[in-house]
């Protein structure tokens, strides 16, 4: 019998899909409590903004972004943040993609 390393703690299934790894990873560089606007963050992921509402949405519904819709002038501004929820969520999932790739080897 071998002795096989502890299995890695599961990819957070909300982050794992590639559109909100992408948002996630994006407002994770972000410092603590910064916000980016809905274009901009449109713009540096290339998505669509039907796209780009679905995935917040998602990520919202867990608590792992907070939006927040303002009005700036006569123009409605859609502000998105990562939260404090999100951030651990997201340190919890690249830790748990690191033991899935580089699994420790089992000592002889």
């Amino acid at each position: 019998m071998t002795d096989r390393p502890p299995l890695p703690e599961a990819l957070d299934p909300i982050i794992h899909v590639a559109a909100r790894l992408r948002i996630v990873a994006a407002l994770a560089v972000l410092p603590e409590g910064d916000e980016i606007a809905f274009p901009k963050l449109q713009k540096l992921l290339e998505v669509t903004s039907g796209n780009l509402a679905t995935h917040l949405r998602k990520l919202e519904d867990a608590a792992y972004i907070r939006v927040t819709k303002t009005i700036q002038g006569r123009t409605p501004v859609t502000w998105i943040r990562l939260t404090d929820e999100g951030r651990t969520a997201f340190r919890g999932y690249k830790r748990a993609l690191r033991a899935l790739l580089e699994p420790s080897l089992p000592s002889e």
